[in-house]
């Protein structure tokens, strides 16, 4: 879940014309086509775990964000730790958005009051967050999660936002821009999405030209032709294509029974597209470069 729409998009692929693009300072043409294949949310379950480090081994993905707030984040710490070169992240989060699956915050209630709902979990949906959160109590809270995955021996390769909610306002961008800098990683941020009136967004910041993810509406039988759809008319750049993967189990189906949107079935059938010969062909004879977080990192490096 994705920076969310809340004022005219940037033009995608603008940037000044004094610099070069992504992919040269990564040493492949101007005219590539680079593509980050990311999934969201490990650590929110075990299903969702299986599958994303199933994915990892198998390089189906080139990378993954971890929701540290989550009950099943110690399993993949233990992972992480044996597999330190592993391309993993950190899905920051305000947000807790199952109704009958909650979690709360890091840090002591007490001090990041005001990122609670009525029921002292994170709120359900990201205007609340907006309405709602301090932006002092939003840092404290997103360096806590930070802090638990380094503490717990992960090699942090970049930071996301959960359901883009730390998008949403530009206290919260510049909250978000600043960990970035403080953990000394990029930040997903996006040439073609908009941001709220009076954020600060540097364009060299920015290492990705439009992320990319399924919509609702599309029939699991029709999901390989909607990405291949989604990918084929892209131009040269550097894309993220997020994915959410888990297996259509009893514990996926109880924890998101009333949002099939994002749930069991539709991590199923990210997980079925991923893992599928066809559609890695598709993307072979597309000419896409698959590249990971640590790569665009290297752009980042050479940037400064």
């Amino acid at each position: 879940m994705v920076l969310a729409s809340l004022v005219a998009a940037r033009a995608l692929g603008q940037a000044p014309t004094s610099t070069t693009t992504t992919q040269e300072r990564l040493g492949y043409p101007r005219d590539a086509r680079l593509l980050v294949i990311h999934a969201d949310d490990a650590g929110m379950a075990h299903s969702v775990n299986r599958a994303t480090l199933e994915a990892l081994e198998q390089g189906w993905i080139t990378s993954a964000s971890i929701l540290v707030v989550c009950p099943w984040f110690p399993e993949v710490a233990r992972w992480a730790r044996a597999h330190p070169d592993a391309d993993l992240g950190i899905h920051l989060a305000l947000n807790s958005e199952w109704t009958p699956f909650r979690w709360g915050p890091v840090s002591p209630v007490d001090k990041v009051s005001s990122l609670l709902d009525d029921e002292g979990y994170l709120p359900l949906v990201e205007e609340t967050v907006l309405a709602k959160a301090r932006p002092k109590e939003a840092e404290r809270e997103l360096r806590s999660q930070i802090d638990r995955a380094v503490a717990a021996g992960i090699r942090i390769t970049h930071l996301d936002a959960h359901m883009g909610t730390v998008g949403g306002t530009p206290a919260l961008i510049e909250v978000y821009r600043g960990l970035g800098r403080k953990y000394q990683v990029p930040v997903l941020l996006d040439r073609s999405r908009p941001y709220p009136p009076g954020a600060e967004v540097p364009d060299a910041e920015v290492l990705v030209d439009r992320i990319l993810e399924m919509t609702p509406g599309v029939p699991v039988t029709e999901w390989q032709a909607a990405y291949e759809r989604m990918l084929s008319p892209l131009p040269p750049g550097v894309y993220q294509l997020i994915v959410h993967l888990a297996w259509d189990d009893e514990e996926m189906r109880g924890a998101t029974w009333d949002h099939p949107d994002w749930g069991a079935a539709w991590r199923q059938a990210d997980l079925d597209l991923v893992k599928s010969e066809s559609f890695r062909n598709f993307l072979s004879q597309q000419g896409f470069v698959r590249v990971g977080w640590k790569d665009l990192a290297k752009a980042r490096a050479v940037q400064r």
